[in-house]
């Protein structure tokens, strides 16, 4: 896999004289994710920096900056209050005050979170086990528990009153349970950490569901916009996971048990699913 290409801008200050460099991770269409450290190089962070947009009049690129960073930010702050598992805001600059040279832009520092996304470990998972058939049944019953999982942390956050946006396992993170079980990502069995893929991926199943990427996330009491949020998962899983599809009933097992109001939720999705096929048949 080839690494992302260098964005062709700076990192305002005080980015530009850190060391280590921030490093890059993915570049969107909106903002560069990049790690970093905060305080202490042991400390690693990620860093969302939203860059001056030149297509755009300056004093509206500034103002929907400081709008979708503190939009963001304030999202996390209220589910981290309220206990659903998010990374944690370190810092932020919404203004693009730190730009010595006055081009706007803004940044947002966040906790670093341990582990694989939950896509990356369903596919890999996938094509290790794919056509084996020792140790097959351990897999999938991990699978089905990462389902319910997914479900509860899904009502969780709708419970609070926030809608995701982009519910997709890209936007899932599996956290490991203890930190001291690993190393370098890897989870030790009889003191080897290499010799044991296999037990690596099923443990990493009983991980923590941390969601981030909160860019279209908005908060919202409305079972239209739940269901909606369910929606776009379900969709999600039918084309990223296929094989995985049938187990996605277990998400809305989970969900519907996760909180108060979530059986009024699913059946609004019903509804959803149903314009949606509409909208694919109509074109």
């Amino acid at each position: 896999m080839e690494a992302p290409t260098p964005p062709s801008t700076t990192l305002p200050p005080p980015f530009i004289y850190t060391q280590p460099s921030p490093t890059l991770l993915t570049q969107g269409a909106e903002a560069l994710l990049y790690t970093t450290h905060f305080l202490t190089p042991t400390q690693p962070t990620i860093l969302k920096y939203r860059p001056p947009k030149p297509y755009r009049h300056p004093t509206l690129d500034k103002r929907l900056t400081r709008h979708r960073i503190l939009s963001e930010a304030r999202t996390l702050v209220k589910c981290r209050r309220e206990g659903v598992s998010v990374p944690a805001v370190l810092a932020l600059d919404a203004e693009g005050s730190g730009n010595g040279e006055g081009k706007g832009g803004g940044w947002m520092m966040m906790e670093w979170i341990e582990g694989r996304t939950v896509r990356e470990t369903l596919q890999i998972g996938g094509k290790r086990w794919k056509g084996r058939g020792d140790g097959i049944e351990r897999w999938e019953e991990g699978v089905i528990g990462l389902m319910g999982k997914i479900g509860n942390a899904v009502g969780r956050l709708h419970e609070v009153g926030v809608v995701h946006g982009d519910l997709t396992t890209s936007n899932m993170m599996l956290r490991p349970l203890k930190d001291e079980d690993l190393v370098n990502g890897q989870v030790m069995t009889n003191g080897d950490p290499t010799k044991h893929q296999d037990q690596d991926l099923v443990s990493a199943l009983d991980g923590e569901i941390v969601l981030i990427d909160f860019g279209l996330a908005a908060q919202s009491l409305q079972d239209e916009d739940k269901a909606v949020d369910l929606y776009v998962l379900e969709r999600a899983f039918g084309s990223t996971h296929p094989e995985a599809e049938e187990g996605f009933q277990e998400v809305l097992r989970a969900y519907g048990e996760s909180y108060k109001g979530a059986k009024v939720v699913l059946k609004r999705l019903e509804d959803v699913r149903m314009r949606g096929r509409k909208r694919s048949m109509l074109g």
